[in-house]
């Protein structure tokens, strides 16, 4: 979207979230607004369901023609979450919705049946590159130096948004704590602790 709003200017922000304010009126599903981008949400359990959802749909982009801020549809997606979800096809603007299985939003990635392990993995690489990068860099490795490095710069990758992926299986837990014992063994003195 983004038609009649100065980017960059002061009142830009303000301005195109006085003009999208109204986008959820007359919507029955949940919908989520951050900054130029729109999520419509709904527990479909059976046909009648999924009509509601459409007809939300629909409601959108005529909001969208009327405020002449058209959605790009060819970035609209649904991903359809669950083992029982009967998988309805949707339509934007008389155009299928692309199906997916997993996406990556904010930063989380999630797939068709939960917030999976990939996520662990890509968390556990940023931190070990994080970890490689202290390791090669830093010639003073005091206990207190490599401590504050740690917490801001290897840390944050392994609890970013850890609400939405907490992780539960025993074999995830294992891998963020390896990433925890490689780090513990670049401290001076803990080199040969398990």
């Amino acid at each position: 979207m983004g038609s009649g709003v100065p980017q960059g200017s002061v009142l830009g922000p303000v301005l195109f979230l006085i003009f999208i304010n109204e986008i959820d009126l007359g919507i029955v599903n949940w919908i989520l607004k951050y900054a130029d981008d729109t999520k419509i949400f709904s527990k479909i359990c059976n046909k009648t369901s999924s009509n509601t959802l459409q007809d939300d749909l629909t409601k959108l982009v005529q909001w969208s023609l009327d405020s002449q801020m058209e959605f790009n549809i060819q970035k609209c997606k649904v991903m359809h979450i669950g083992y029982s979800n009967p998988g309805y096809k949707y339509l934007m603007d008389n155009r299928y919705l692309q199906e997916i299985s997993d996406e990556k939003d904010l930063g989380i990635i999630y797939e068709r049946l939960e917030v999976s392990c990939t996520q662990v993995v890509e968390a556990c690489k940023k931190a070990n590159r994080a970890l490689g990068m202290i390791s090669r860099t830093i010639k003073y490795k005091s206990k207190s130096v490599l401590l504050s490095l740690y917490k801001s710069l290897v840390r944050p990758h392994l609890e970013y948004c850890t609400p939405v992926w907490s992780p539960h299986y025993a074999k995830d837990k294992h891998m963020l704590e390896k990433v925890l014992h490689r780090f513990t063994r670049m401290v001076p003195g803990m080199i040969e602790l398990p």
